[in-house]
């Protein structure tokens, strides 16, 4: 028998996180290989003359990219 215990997740959903090219709030995680995969949601940014067609960007980062 094969047995793989993911540990608890490290961060939670509506923390404020770093990570190296920015900052944002964790929306979402999931289990992944047997690690813990985090979505990401970057803060908007001041509108563009064109107007904002929709959400800014939502990147999935592992435990190992994130910082408090």
């Amino acid at each position: 028998m094969n047995l793989n215990i993911l540990a608890v997740p490290k961060f939670s959903q509506g923390q404020m996180v770093g990570f190296i090219g920015g900052a944002g709030i964790i929306k979402n995680y999931r289990p992944e290989s047997s690690r813990w995969v985090y979505l990401i949601e970057m803060p908007m940014g001041p509108e563009p003359e064109m107007g904002q067609i929709g959400y800014e960007t939502m990147i999935w980062l592992t435990e190992e990219d994130i910082s408090t």
